[in-house]
């Protein structure tokens, strides 16, 4: 990937679920659409997370609508299910999709599916994950600097406790080649600083798995002899820090995250996990929607692009490469509050009052 990031600052309206009526269809289930425009699949790869059906699934169907008013999409939900991805896709090629937008389950086993839709003349865009195959445009973060945000936080977060300090690593699913590249970028900053009593790459980034995995770790390193945690995203940090919780460890060490769900604000300002790692929903759902719609349209997706990637197969592709952003309870107000993505409200349940007095959300 070209080191040119393109440093996004749009301000975020407040994530809308509904979209334009006539404009824009929306099955979850796989159905068809009856417009007489371009039709646009979206292939989602799981409801664990929370971002995907909360954040991306109604603003790439609002951002789709308002650029294409003639414009039908069909959004499915692949529930962590390859198999299942694998069909809603094949439905999609079937029901005569003019482009796709996919979130991919597993990188590698949906690349004959990427092919087939290539076959067809379908362009397939990857979002948030490259897939494998002959994919036309690719929308995303720099995962790289998602784990170099997230090493250096916990690394501040450790103060002078660095020296010799010993951390869990609570990876992600290394099919997902975004895991990979976190895993990368966060060992770039920790390797050498820090001893990594245990490290667990998550299958599916199940929460559950985290928490199983943490509570391990505490078995065997005890849970006095953990300083830090590195969870690469929200739902492995919310994992471990139940576990934490229920093994009595205290007080909780550091633990880092991605994807500023409400539950990780909510812990941030309780004390409970230290940092997400903000990745602004619309700038990505906005660039994923140009790129469908000039897919669709049959368009060059380079007018959309500020930068290429090289696939695995090492075709160059165009891309939209953003900014992440690290997000403590110093900056809350300044990042997910400014860009509307949560209220003070949201965040601040009664439970909340007096730590988000403290922090400042008021």
């Amino acid at each position: 990937m070209r080191a040119r990031i393109r440093d996004t600052a749009v301000a975020l309206l407040a994530a809308s679920t509904a979209v334009a009526a006539g404009a824009c269809g929306s099955d979850g289930g796989g159905g068809t659409d009856d417009g007489d425009g371009p039709k646009i699949g979206i292939l989602l790869p799981d409801n664990t997370t929370a971002r995907w059906e909360t954040q991306d699934r109604p603003l790439l169907e609002k951002e789709i609508a308002e650029r294409c008013g003639d414009c039908t999409v069909e959004t499915a939900n692949a529930k962590a299910d390859v198999a299942a991805q694998q069909q809603q896709m094949d439905s999609m090629i079937a029901n005569g999709a003019d482009a796709l937008v996919l979130v991919a389950v597993d990188a590698r086993a949906m690349a004959s599916a990427v092919r087939k839709a290539e076959a067809d003349g379908i362009p397939v865009v990857a979002y948030d994950r490259l897939a494998e195959g002959p994919v036309s445009g690719f929308v995303s973060f720099d995962g790289e600097q998602i784990g170099r945000l997230q090493g250096t936080a916990l690394l501040r977060a450790m103060g002078d406790d660095v020296p010799g300090a010993e951390i869990v690593m609570m990876n992600g699913d290394l099919s997902d080649p975004n895991a990979v590249q976190f895993k990368q970028g966060a060992l770039s900053v920790l390797r050498g600083k820090v001893k990594i009593g245990k490290a667990y790459d998550t299958l599916q980034w199940r929460p559950e798995a985290a928490n199983q995995n943490m509570s391990a770790a505490i078995a065997a390193l005890g849970g006095e002899g953990i300083d830090g945690v590195y969870a690469a995203n929200d739902g492995l940090a919310a994992g471990s820090i139940a576990s934490l919780r229920a093994n009595q460890v205290r007080p909780l060490p550091p633990v880092t995250g991605q994807d500023a769900e409400l539950g990780a604000v909510r812990r941030i300002v309780a004390g409970e996990q230290y940092m997400t790692v903000y990745k602004p929903f619309l700038p990505e759902a906005t660039a994923g929607a140009e790129m469908a719609v000039a897919a669709a349209r049959g368009e060059d997706l380079g007018r959309v692009a500020d930068d290429e990637v090289t696939t695995r197969d090492g075709h160059e592709v165009p891309a939209v490469t953003l900014a992440p952003v690290s997000v403590t309870v110093n900056n809350i107000e300044d990042t997910v509050v400014k860009d509307g993505v949560y209220t003070v409200r949201q965040i601040c349940t009664p439970d909340l009052a007096a730590a988000c007095r403290t922090a400042g959300l008021t």
